[in-house]
């Protein structure tokens, strides 16, 4: 009992080493942000591939709509 009890033990111990490394294979690498999605439903002025106007959108809708100290006040 016991050494099958030892066996055991180190079957499953060993198991973890032929493990295969998982790597990122041929994932696609993320493009920008401000490249856009392509879609029809963009915010107006804003420019696909301009990133002052990206950047500025951003910053206003920070400071607008989505700001919740200002939303309420």
């Amino acid at each position: 009992m016991k050494k099958t009890l030892i066996i055991a033990f180190a079957a499953i111990a060993l198991s973890a080493c032929g493990e295969k490394p998982q790597g990122m294979g041929g994932a696609k690498q993320d493009a920008a942000p401000q490249t856009g999605t392509g879609k029809a439903y963009m915010a107006s002025g804003w420019k696909a591939g301009d990133k002052t106007s990206w950047e500025s959108q951003l910053k206003a809708r920070a400071q607008g709509s989505q700001n919740e100290y200002n939303r309420i006040n």
